[in-house]
């Protein structure tokens, strides 16, 4: 029957009280308030034994699988501490830490029942496809975390350093600016203490980019002397070093969304405190749940004390370049690059190709020259030594580019 402006509590005391004057056959009166016959005992019990007639906590009596007070507490105090660690990654760390920790279930309902937990970051926990080189110091990637401006009123630049097989946060660097110079002394800093990569993959930003066709810099041809090939990821495309890239994006959520420095040198304590929390503490999603340091390993390539000269085998035609970038063969100047000034690099002739002639920087290939044309093809470095011409195809000579670059 509809109900008249009562509460759920009057309905059932009225219903009560017309089944104990007998007005109406129980099962009458139980189908008129739309109820069980069951039902309608259980509230004429109730009413009976002076309990209320309001619903009742449909909890369980006892929960001997509860979480503890103390563990809750252990789950939220970490949350706080590390506002941007989800609740897979904080159980691994309560495990690390030789706690009792619930599922990771309960520990995501216990961030939520705490106000922890936004429905913003539920919905952006979406998993990714991930690639990975098979071992540590494959390669490395290198990006510049987004300035900001500190108390004191100077600029920070973020220099960060990754491993791309391990995650390996090798650096966090507070640098005022962009540029070779200071770049170049934090890479020593970490060759000392990790070794050397096979290969640096990073944009094209100062220092380490600049476009293709105006050469190459000084921190490649750097690089190249340690026997260190650079990468670049493509103009506008991210997502070639996303690693680094996701990296800063964890930097800014866990860090820096809540840290204010008073100069770089407070920044660059806290960087550094950051590293070995990421690297030694906080579980990685793409590493099931272990840390970086459990993945890496240091370079068995070590930083040399000096570079030794490169010597080109006998059959190998050599040229210095010129301080202002410029190699002259055959009586033309073929423009490769100012930061190659007063080098040696040698030549090949192509067995394919007569007109063709690799350029070769100590192990690496840095350009093709087309001396029919008088124009550089190619400018783009590779190993030499793991090329092989016979299986790279067939290209224009205007995009004439090894196939396995």
């Amino acid at each position: 029957m509809p109900w008249k402006g009562q509460t759920m509590e009057e309905q059932r005391k009225e219903f009560v009280r017309r089944a104990l004057a007998r007005e109406k056959n129980k099962s009458t009166l139980c189908r008129e308030y739309g109820i069980s016959r069951p039902t309608g005992d259980k509230w004429i019990n109730r009413f009976q034994s002076g309990e209320s007639m309001s619903d009742q906590s449909r909890a369980p009596y006892r929960t001997p699988n509860k979480t503890s007070s103390e563990t809750e507490m252990a789950v939220v105090e970490l949350r706080r501490n590390h506002p941007a660690i989800g609740a897979k990654k904080l159980k691994r760390m309560l495990e690390n830490q030789d706690l009792n920790a619930p599922a990771y279930s309960t520990i995501n309902a216990i961030l939520h029942r705490n106000g922890l937990i936004t429905k913003e970051a539920s919905a952006a926990a979406t998993p990714y496809i991930r690639f990975e080189k098979k071992h540590p110091n494959e390669m490395w990637q290198a990006d510049f975390k987004g300035h900001f401006t500190i108390k004191d009123g100077t600029r920070c630049c973020p220099l960060t350093l990754l491993d791309d097989h391990s995650r390996f946060c090798l650096c966090i660097d507070a640098k005022e600016n962009e540029r070779y110079e200071g770049t170049r002394e934090s890479f020593l800093k970490v060759f000392e203490r990790h070794g050397l990569p096979g290969t640096l993959l990073c944009d094209n930003g100062n220092p380490w980019g600049t476009v293709q066709s105006a050469g190459y810099t000084k921190f490649e041809v750097w690089l190249m002397d340690l026997g260190i090939l650079t990468k670049h990821g493509r103009v506008h495309h991210p997502q070639t070093q996303g690693k680094d890239e996701r990296f800063n994006g964890t930097l800014l959520r866990e860090r820096l969304k809540y840290r204010e420095y008073e100069n770089s040198e407070y920044a660059q304590r806290d960087f550094d405190e950051y590293r070995a929390f990421y690297n030694y503490e906080r579980p990685h999603h793409a590493l099931n749940l272990d840390t970086p340091s459990e993945r890496y390993c240091n370079s068995e390539h070590k930083l040399p004390q000096k570079v030794n000269e490169w010597k080109y085998d006998a059959d190998v035609l050599t040229r210095e370049i010129k301080a202002h970038g410029y190699l002259s063969f055959n009586g033309q100047g073929y423009f490769l690059s100012e930061a190659f000034g007063r080098k040696t690099v040698g030549l090949i002739e192509s067995k394919s190709n007569r007109d063709l002639f690799y350029v070769i920087y100590r192990q690496f290939c840095i350009a093709k020259l087309n001396v029919d044309e008088r124009i550089v093809v190619a400018r783009k470095a590779f190993r030499w030594d793991s090329f092989n011409e016979e299986k790279c195809k067939p290209c224009p000579r205007t995009n004439c580019k090894p196939c396995h670059a």
